[in-house]
């Protein structure tokens, strides 16, 4: 198990300019991270290939590798031109990542409203969204690149629904990023889909929720599941999820590449990603 840092886990120290992306992966270094995954968040490299350049060197002088490269897309478009203009947006970043050196790509497939995200309309949408990934995913490959879709944005985010993708895509080159938290956002029992989704895992986000159900609103920083109830980032291990039981599967499944510490709770970032890290080390040394 490699564990690293998700960038977007310092997205507030990115976004008030405490840090540059540099600085995170300095910062990383320096806290034992054995990774950094680039989550352009805060910062954008597809107008910048001087910064793309840096950050490559960046990671080569501090001994720290670059794992993951997450970027978002929404292949639901007007019209075909828009459609395929995506698709190369997306291929586009493919050749980021390789610029950067790195093997794992995260990419977005889909977005609607939460009104709109009825299983009829993913059936409705999927021929498409796979279409799209298989394009990428076949770009990628000249490259040696592994590309993901993850469990998020409530649309392609409920376990059935991101496995029938990549069953539907059946590229060797495109898996999923698990992320241990996000189920929750589709009301889904995390222990159940993760020991679903770990055999088609490239990539691993460990992340942990405050969760309260929607009869108790707990008022400001929170934020509603898809059926009303109420969640909030935490410090991985302070939260509502079961992380020892989580953290026992994916060791007993055997996973062992790369785990990023994604943290978005409210305590300050730098805090909250370290205390994060030690609580993982600790509790995959317990279990």
């Amino acid at each position: 198990m490699k564990l690293g840092l998700s960038s977007y886990s310092l997205y507030s120290a990115l976004k008030s300019k405490e840090f540059d992306i540099l600085d995170v992966i300095q910062w990383g270094a320096e806290q034992g991270f054995d990774h950094v995954e680039i989550v352009p968040l805060g910062f954008t490299l597809d107008d910048n290939p001087q910064l793309v350049a840096a950050v490559r060197k960046k990671a080569e002088n501090t001994g720290i590798e670059l794992s993951n490269y997450a970027i978002g897309a929404n292949f639901i478009t007007d019209d075909n031109h828009s459609y395929e203009q995506e698709i190369e947006r997306v291929k586009k970043h493919v050749r980021i990542a390789n610029e950067l050196g790195i093997k794992l790509m995260r990419h977005d497939v889909a977005w609607r409203p939460i009104g709109d995200n009825s299983i009829g309309n993913f059936e409705k949408d999927l021929p498409r969204l796979v279409e799209a990934c298989q394009q990428i995913a076949d770009f990628a490959s000249d490259y040696g690149i592994t590309t993901s879709v993850e469990n998020h944005g409530f649309y392609v985010q409920a376990s059935d629904r991101v496995l029938s993708l990549v069953n539907h895509v059946n590229r060797p080159n495109f898996k999923t990023t698990l992320d241990t938290g996000n189920f929750l956002c589709v009301d889904e029992n995390p222990l159940s889909a993760i020991k679903k989704s770990l055999p088609y895992t490239s990539m691993l986000h460990i992340k942990d929720f405050y969760y309260r159900p929607f009869y108790k609103n707990p008022g400001e920083g929170w934020f509603q599941t898809e059926a009303g109830n109420f969640l909030r980032g935490s410090i991985i291990g302070h939260g509502d999820l079961d992380m020892y039981e989580i953290i026992k599967l994916i060791k007993q499944y055997g996973y062992d590449n790369y785990v990023s510490i994604e943290f978005e709770g409210m305590e300050e970032c730098k805090q909250g990603s370290k205390i994060s890290l030690d609580n993982v080390r600790r509790i995959w040394e317990e279990v």
